[in-house]
């Protein structure tokens, strides 16, 4: 598990420190065809052009996520927001609009480098109710039953232990709070070949969940009112985008991953107190 962490928290820091001198997206592998990459069918146009033109360009380049969790979470004025694995601070900044006036927007991350970023987008926003904190997913630094919404972009799937991850969000949710995040999930089993890859953490695929044991994880950490909603489903072409460069043979294992991976919008909520 350690591994695995260091691994993603070096290819996220150098993701961000491209951003900051500015070359180009947070391609977050070594090639343009590489998951993380700007063109490929995971990470792009996920903002519509409205959102984009009110952040800062550097909070836009920086974004890796598989979805856009705010458009589809139903924040409200006067709530509090936290966001998994914030990374350049994209979704926090949007969340931080939506909860206003009287709401409080949270973006937790393990990674030097991102949360630097993040909080110079911060000021270059002008965002009062936005609080940056490090840390893991694993282990929330912020007190139980304190937080009303949490969204996560692209990041649970990163996490080799998301059974805490999940029992953790379940903690700092206050009664009757929701869960919104987007991910990547898979459909039946995928070929043991593409686990094995540890790069493939870092480009959103290895660590996907299939989405009944997703569904199950949440009910065991206490969670209802589970659904999870395909928002795009990919097709063995664009296997050859997010297995290129990876040492796997595309021929062999192309058609067994054609329609197997889809980004989901998981929604699910902590039970109100009765």
């Amino acid at each position: 598990m350690s591994e695995i962490k260091d691994i993603v928290r070096e290819k996220y820091g150098q993701a961000a420190l491209r951003v900051v001198a500015g070359e180009g997206n947070a391609c977050c592998g070594s090639s343009p065809s590489s998951c993380c990459s700007g063109g490929d069918p995971i990470t792009s146009e996920l903002y519509d052009q409205l959102q984009k033109d009110d952040l800062p360009e550097t909070a836009v380049l920086a974004s890796l996520g598989c979805g856009n969790p705010t458009a589809l979470a139903e924040l409200k004025p006067g709530e509090v927001v936290l966001d998994l694995g914030s990374g350049g601070g994209i979704d926090v900044l949007l969340s931080a609009k939506r909860v206003s006036p009287g709401g409080k927007a949270y973006g937790l991350d393990m990674t030097d480098e991102m949360l630097a970023l993040a909080r110079d987008n911060q000021k270059k926003a002008g965002a009062g109710n936005v609080e940056f904190l490090k840390g893991e997913i694993e282990n929330i630094p912020l007190p139980d039953n304190s937080v009303d919404v949490i969204i996560s972009n692209c990041v649970i799937n990163l996490s080799a232990d998301k059974d805490r991850v999940l029992r953790e969000a379940f903690r700092v949710l206050r009664p009757g709070g929701r869960l919104a995040v987007s991910d990547v999930v898979t459909r039946g089993r995928i070929p043991e070949e593409i686990r094995k890859s540890m790069l493939l953490w870092v480009g959103c695929v290895a660590g996907a969940l299939e989405e009944n044991e997703y569904r199950s994880k949440l009910s065991a950490a206490g969670f209802g009112g589970i659904g999870i909603e395909p928002t795009r489903i990919y097709r063995r072409e664009d296997a050859v985008t997010f297995l290129a460069d990876k040492g796997i043979d595309l021929e062999k294992v192309g058609p067994l991953v054609d329609g197997k991976f889809m980004s989901a919008f998981v929604r699910a909520s902590k039970p109100a107190e009765t």
